[in-house]
This record gives C-alpha cells, structure tokens and sequence, in this order.
C-alpha cells in the first residue's frame, strides 16, 4: 500500500468515524428526548406539545454535542505541542546536553529527514514512569512528537528508534489529523455526561427544597440529570467503540512500517517485550490518557477488549516474530522485578554509537553526480520509511557543518540564517534583495542575512532542504510577532526579484507555507475532492515551468512537458508555453494544487518527475527541487538513493 492508497484509506475511514459518530449522537438524543418526555409527562398531554418537546430537545442537545466538540476542536488548534503539553509534556531544547534527550532528539531529527518531513517538536512526559509515545497534529507543520520518561529510561536505541518509527508512519500517512478530530468529537458526546453530574449535584445542594421551603418533588431537573449520566454512559461506550474501530488495524501497520523503516524487528518487538514484562506497561496517570488512548504507542489504560483500541500485545510481537513464546513475558517480568533494565547501559552493551548507525555512509556524492529516474520507483517513494533513506538522513546531518548546524537549531539565530537560505547566486539579484531587506528591517538584519548567505554558498545541494527542515522547530519558538515578521520577509524576498531560481523559489514557498500554517493555524485541509481535469490549468503552468528550468533549450523543454502532460492528462493536446513571469507563475496555483483528490495527486507528482528527470537522469539539485515541490504537495518525499561513494577514495 503506498501513500496515495493510504490517503484514500484515511478518507474512507474519516466517513466511517462521521458515520458512527452521527449513529452516537442519534442514539443519545433519543434516550434523553425520551427522558424529558417522562419528566414532563408529555406522553400524557397533547401530540402537538409532545412533537414540540422532542423538537426542541433534540435540537438543543444536537447544539450542545456540536458546540462542545466545535470548541474542543478549536483548542486543539495549537496543534501536536498543544495535546503535549494538555498531558504534561516538557519541550526538549535543541540544545539539550542530557543524554537521553540528545539521543531523542538525534533520532526524530534523522527520521525526519529521512521521511523528508518537517523536524516536530519534541516532548517528554516527565510524570509519566510506562513506556509510551505518540504523535500529534493537524498536519507536519505543527507535528509534535512525545515519548514518556519511562520510554526514555527503559527502553535502548534501536528500541526507542523502533517506537518513534512507528509514531513518524502515523506522520506521513496523515493519521495525525484524523486522530486529533477524534479527540474533538469524542469531547461532544461525552460532554453531556458532565452536564447531567452537574444538574444532579444542584439538586442534591438545594435538598429538594423549592423557594418558601416548599417540596418540589416534580422538579423535572433530577430526572433530566439522571438521563444526561445515562446519555453520557451511552456516549462513553460509543466513543470507546469508535476508538477501537479506528485505532487497531492502523496499530497494525504501524509495527509493520517501523520494521521497512529501521530493517530490523528486535528495536519494536523488543519495546513491546519490555511493556509486557514491565509493571507499569504503556499505562499512563494522566486524566487525560482515555481522551487520547487511540494515539498512544501502547494501550493507555485498561479496556476490554471490546473496546481497546490496541490489538492485544503478543498479537503485535507474534506479528513481528512469528514465533514468540508468550511465557516470555513471564520470564522478562520476574528478571525485572528487583532490577529494570536501562536503555543507555543497554546502548553501551551493544556498541551503538551515541549517533545512530556506525555503518551508515559518511560521505557525500559529488555535487555533480547524477542519479537514473525511474518514474514509478520514484513515486512509490513518497511517504515511504526505508532504512536505506535513514542512513542516507544520517549522512547527511553528519555533513552539515556543526557551526551551521547549532545556528539552525538555536532560537537566537535561526532567522538570518533561514532567510540566507532564499538569496539568490546572482550578484545582482542579491544586492536587490539585501537593499529591500535592509529598507524594511534595518541593516543588522540584512547584514546578518548576507553573511548567512555567504557561509551557506558552498553548501552541498543536499544539505540545503535537510537544513531548512531542522531550522523549523527553532523557528516556532520565536514569538508569533517575529515570525509573522518572518513570514513578510520570505514573501518580500520572493518577489524582489524574477532572477530567483526555481529552487529557491519553491524552498522559500515551502518556508512561507511551513510559517503559515504554524502562526494561522490553519492547516490544509487532507484528502482535497478537486480532479485534476478542474486544475488544468495549474498543472499545465506547474509543468511548464519546471520544463522551462530544467532545459534552456525550447524544443527539449516542450519535450519534457509534453511527457509530462501525458502522465498525468492522457490524451489531452496543450502547447507549450514558457511562464511570462518565470517561477512566479506558480505562486497562485499551490493551494489549488494541494486540494486535488489523493489519486489526481499521485498522477500529478508521476508528471513532475517525468518533466524534471525527461533525461532519464536527475542532478543532485534537481532531486532535492523535487522533495521541495513534493513537499508544497503535502507528499513527502525522503532522499533518494544516490551513487555509492567509496570512502577509501574520499
């Protein structure tokens, strides 16, 4: 199953929740339209009265479900490091020096590269002493991921490697969005159960009395709280089934994509090994863990399982190892009663470098090495964890220069250096650039700005996307003014100049986007219901161009673009054109693009890789122009397999 299968899997299953989400909240309306009609003792009076009441009472109930989950929903716009923190999460700085954090933040920062996806924040439960972890968001741009201090302790680094692969399949599969609407719809249905404790407790305050110490033994509201308590059990046994309806299968490939992902089924099957035989499991103390149990890496709590929304532990490693002896568990529990085990000692035992993988490759290709394209291969890619993508994500974080490196991860200077990144190699185009930086912020910034510019001008193609990607979580960490500002400054240096390459436009549209979505709040909307025959005319101007940068010569360029077109148009006849404006043709055509149907989506990506690779081969520069415009597409792309380089030549 590739992306673009998942993504229609994910759509399926968002109908599926609304569906069973409605058939709960129908369900609820008639227990408590029938408890009020017994309170009022309509069953007795006039039809018309009793039609009124139901009426009424339904649609006040029907409001009250929606507008509960319409303002959970609206609190979790902060997106994952919102739900993080709601459990007791701690930021983990960039530039922590404790052990285990810098451990974690060496494997989400791989991964993340490796799956060509924002670096998320990062989140420790410090309360919480079970191993668990989970992954939250409405999409990449305000990822968060978050494992608990007992993960932390327990578990070694292939292990922890294993369960962070995991949640990153939920990343870039999108399950992060349909997970997070979950917990708002749940919130609706389970919220009337706190409106009826609440009406129960002021009757029990006021002691049945009425005004003048009269009884007031038909005081309806008892009755009312009584069927609310009722409506609510009726919704908390929905949104349990609704939970685990969603949540298993999902749980499932999940384990499965860790092991494409890190190659080895010991790191997973081991952290759900230590689960098992540990006592304090994947349970968590928060209030909160039932509310997001359908995210977590293990079971938060104990359900039946009816209504778990985890398939059954040995069931997951036997998944993994077929032959696994449950006893074991048994045997791992008792050899850890006196002593539990302790993942950093375990990382000593095993000889694993502080950094990950001591084989992966250390060197870099030449910059200009050119790599073969084959069109299906390359979008069977997206969205795909492979370990062979991670070795080469951790290739290339050990290339980046560490002055460069600690500059993108620190809060103080990821500004000038992000913004470095958009200057163009055009002398003259920079100097118009650096002038309007300079006239609109001040000349410390502009200077900074240049200077970054300078230092990064020698970095390799390949590092360039890699070091945007790891710059973003300092950035969020500015204060929403200094963004915003940030966010006028890459538009500002998008449209200086029409000299700005392809390149640089698409990795400052990229940034434009990743700000945007972080400081508005408002993430795209998943699973678009364009056709791509409703885009022609973006896809033809998004294919025009490319071609046109990607080949100076117009006979070749129209070549690539037709093979292109015929990917993803069939039988559609369109001239080639070159853009009158150059890249900036392309600036209205990204949110449109973005909102085609996940099958449109994956023709669309087919025809970019046909017109970027029209020679049957890609520059390093040209695959990264690739990842970049994939990423605008919402379909991550990890670094693609480039030519072997023997270090013994280096």
């Amino acid at each position: 199953m590739n992306f673009f299968e998942r993504q229609r899997q994910v759509r399926r299953m968002s109908l599926r929740l609304v569906l069973l989400f409605v058939l709960a909240v129908i369900g609820i309306v008639i227990a408590i339209d029938l408890a009020v009609a017994l309170a009022f003792n309509a069953f007795n009076g006039q039809p018309s009265d009793l039609v009124f009441l139901l009426v009424a009472t339904s649609l006040v109930v029907a409001a009250a479900v929606a507008l509960a989950s319409l303002v959970r929903t609206s609190a979790l716009r902060g997106g994952g490091a919102r739900v993080a923190r709601e459990l007791g999460g701690e930021f983990v700085p960039a530039d922590t020096t404790d052990p285990q954090l810098r451990r974690l933040r060496n494997v989400v920062e791989e991964m993340a590269i490796a799956a060509g996806v924002t670096v998320p924040e990062i989140y420790v439960l410090a309360d919480e002493t079970a191993i668990n972890a989970f992954a939250a968001g409405w999409s990449t741009s305000d990822a968060a991921v978050a494992v608990t201090r007992g993960a932390l302790e327990r578990l070694n680094r292939d292990e922890l490697q294993g369960v962070l692969a995991h949640e990153f399949s939920h990343v870039v599969n999108g399950d992060m969005r349909l997970n997070i609407r979950l917990i708002g719809l749940l919130f609706g249905i389970l919220f009337l159960a706190v409106i009826g404790r609440t009406l129960l407790q002021g009757s029990f305050l006021a002691g049945g009395r009425g005004r003048g110490g009269r009884s007031e033994s038909n005081n309806p509201l008892p009755l009312i709280g009584i069927a609310l308590l009722i409506a609510g059990g009726i919704g908390v046994l929905a949104g349990r089934i609704i939970q685990a309806s969603v949540s298993r299968q999902r749980e499932y490939l999940a384990d499965t994509s860790a092991v494409q992902f890190t190659r080895q089924t010991t790191g997973i099957a081991g952290a759900l090994k230590k689960i098992g035989g540990l006592g304090e499991g994947s349970r968590l103390r928060s209030p909160k863990r039932d509310e997001v149990g359908h995210m977590l890496f293990g079971a938060g709590g104990k359900l039946t399982a009816l209504f778990a929304t985890h398939p059954p532990l040995v069931d997951r490693i036997r998944a993994l190892e077929p032959d696994f002896d449950p006893t074991e568990l048994q045997r791992l529990s008792q050899q850890w009663a006196a002593r539990p085990p302790s993942g950093m000692h375990e990382d000593l035992a095993l000889g694993l470098a502080p950094a990950g993988d001591s084989e992966r490759l250390n060197q870099l290709p030449e910059a200009s090495a050119r790599v073969p394209v084959d069109v299906s291969a390359v979008v069977g890619q997206v969205a795909t964890l492979s370990e062979a993508a991670q070795s080469r994500a951790g290739a290339i974080i050990d290339q980046i220069p560490y002055t460069i490196l600690a500059r993108a991860r620190s809060v103080h200077s990821v500004v000038p250096l992000v913004l470095g990144l958009l200057l163009s190699e055009e002398p003259q185009a920079r100097a118009q650039q650096h002038a309007e930086m300079a006239q609109h912020y001040g000349r410390e910034l502009a200077d900074a700005t240049w200077e970054e510019a300078n230092a990064l001008s020698g970095l390799h193609p390949l590092l360039r996307l890699p070091l945007a990607q790891l710059s973003f979580p300092a950035l969020r960490q500015r204060s929403e003014s200094e963004r915003e500002e940030v966010l006028v400054a890459v538009s500002l240096l998008i449209h200086s100049d029409t000299k700005i390459s392809v390149y640089e436009y698409c990795l400052a549209r990229l940034i434009y986007s990743e700000l945007y979505e972080a400081i508005h709040h408002k993430p795209r909307q998943q699973n678009g219901r364009q056709t791509i025959e409703e885009r022609q005319a973006e896809v033809v101007t998004l294919l025009a161009t490319l071609a046109s940068a990607g080949n100076p010569n117009d006979a070749v360029a129209a070549q690539a673009f037709a093979d292109g077109l015929a990917r993803v148009l069939p039988g559609t006849s369109q001239e080639y054109i070159p853009p009158t404006q150059g890249v900036l043709d392309l600036e209205a055509g990204w949110p449109l693009l973005d909102e085609l149907r996940p099958a449109d989506k994956e023709r669309l990506v087919a025809g970019v890789v046909a017109v970027i690779g029209y020679d049957g081969v890609m520059s390093l520069a040209e695959t990264e122009l690739l990842r970049t415009v994939c990423a605008l597409l919402h379909c991550s792309l990890p670094p693609l397999t480039w030519p072997e380089v023997d270090s013994r030549t280096a």
